[in-house]
């Protein structure tokens, strides 16, 4: 793998604040720009886009196609993140698409991969305090903390990994347990599997304590509001390599359960971050829209609460009728091939 940095810039070289923020942010480093008809595979991948105010434009467009139609073209890559725009919405959900994409294409990403620079930059205002600098400072930091953590990562690979899978459903019914199942045959051979269920309201939603409430309650590996998630689930996740959500789609959103669960992890997140945690996903649609649930799962689980995201995360399949999934064309190889790139991700040799 490159030890230099690729920057890719969108529309063009950078300009205005964005120009001034890689050149601060990226002095002193190797860096090579992006050349049309490069390969992208095994580098170390820094995406900047300057947005309109709308948060789309033709070059961006183009990107997210040539990612979509050219599965494996960054195979073995590691990538960041850069959004740019003079309004205040559309940035994380760019970013978002971006990096569901060039995962889907076979690039890894570190824990926390977007650094958004919004209208104001009041998204970047706490970075700021904490920093004791202004917000421009603030973005010029965050974007070179990001350039350091892309060329620094090194996914971490144990002889028997411990991964956990967490759900909210049945497994009378669950085409999405039913396709956990032969994964679990498989992993157990190479991991240490548990499993976790989150149903019938077990799990009591984030209510936003205070900061340092939250923090002094992470610190101890617990929450105000106690129950399965002190109990059960903090343990398990400190203790993993690898967290996979088992996720259904049935109305283009994570599980009400899986919601809550992963807004109660912030209390552990605070006094624990997850960089050295994977985190994969089965999403089985009823209809439609897994790319939906999928760019949840990357939102909310590796840019919000940094675990890192290995290639080809998640595994997406259509079936509504309980059993249907096993009996899809091919099921049965992609289960072999999504598990096998799970035990490649965390397990060595």
């Amino acid at each position: 793998m490159s030890a230099e940095l690729t920057l890719l810039s969108l529309p063009g070289p950078p300009e205005g604040r964005l120009g001034e923020t890689l050149s601060a942010a990226l002095a002193g480093r190797a860096v090579q720009p992006y050349e049309t008809g490069m390969d992208l595979a095994g580098r170390r991948l820094l995406f900047a886009a300057a947005l309109p105010e709308w948060g789309i434009s033709p070059e961006f467009s183009r990107l997210l196609a040539f990612l979509r139609t050219h599965p494996g073209c960054l195979k073995d890559s590691v990538g960041g993140v850069i959004v740019d725009s003079p309004g205040e919405l559309y940035t994380k959900s760019a970013g978002r698409d971006l990096a569901l994409a060039a995962n889907l294409a076979g690039c890894a990403f570190p824990g926390r991969p977007l650094v958004e620079g919004t209208g104001d930059l009041r998204n970047l205002a706490v970075q700021a305090k904490n920093a004791g600098c202004d917000l421009r400072e603030a973005y010029r930091i965050a974007a070179a903390d990001l350039a350091a953590r892309v060329l620094s990562f090194s996914p971490p690979k144990r002889s028997r990994p411990l991964l956990l899978a967490l759900h909210a459903s049945s497994h009378e019914t669950s085409n999405t347990l039913a396709l956990w199942a032969r994964c679990r045959e498989r992993l157990e051979g190479f991991c240490g599997v548990r499993e976790i269920g989150l149903r019938n309201g077990t799990v009591a939603d984030c209510s936003g304590c205070p900061y340092t409430a939250c923090l002094h309650f992470g610190e101890r590996g617990d929450c105000f509001y106690g129950g399965v998630m002190v109990e059960e689930v903090y343990p398990a996740i400190r203790a993993a390599d690898a967290v996979l959500l088992l996720c259904p789609n049935y109305n283009d959103a994570l599980s009400a359960n899986l919601t809550a669960a992963i807004n109660r992890l912030t209390a552990l997140y605070r006094a624990a971050p997850f960089t050295d945690t994977a985190v994969f996903a089965i999403v089985v649609s009823g209809y439609s829209g897994g790319d939906i649930v999928a760019s949840q799962v990357v939102s909310a689980m590796n840019m919000n609460k940094g675990f890192w995201l290995p290639p080809e995360f998640c595994m997406l399949e259509t079936a509504n009728d309980a059993g249907a999934a096993m009996a899809l064309p091919g099921i049965r190889e992609r289960l072999e091939r999504f598990t096998d790139n799970i035990l490649r991700q965390i397990c060595p040799g």
